[in-house]
């Protein structure tokens, strides 16, 4: 009993570890989602704050952070006006873009001069 006691343990600790991955991967250059969905940059943007609300958030939504999410090395995590979380890399905040259809799209790269595909 005792044994399968702390399998369940090293398993639980095993899962914790998996879950601190990075919130994003490098694919082609460029950060994507787990999804495989293209990461974007807003020009608005402060360090580590969030400019992109409402409507500006319906096109772009922020890649969300898990409530136990935590903070490692270049990626942080912003805290939004309505409590939610999100992510940054090296202080900027990531979005998607609802243009985007599949992986690999980048229909979000250069609109209105202030979107860029984080790199």
């Amino acid at each position: 009993m005792k044994r399968l006691g702390l399998g369940i343990i090293v398993l639980a600790m095993s899962a914790g570890t998996a879950l601190a991955a990075e919130p994003a991967k490098m694919a082609g250059g460029m950060w994507t989602d787990a999804k495989g969905m293209t990461l974007y940059t807003f020009d608005k943007d402060e360090a580590g704050k969030s400019s992109c609300y409402d409507k500006c958030a319906a096109n772009w939504p922020p890649l969300k952070a898990d409530a136990g999410a935590a903070a490692e090395g270049d990626w942080t995590i912003v805290g939004r006006k309505d409590g939610s979380k999100m992510w940054a890399y090296k202080g900027k905040p990531l979005y998607t873009f609802v243009g985007d259809k599949k992986a690999g799209d980048m229909n979000g790269d250069g609109k209105a001069g202030v979107w860029h595909v984080a790199k």
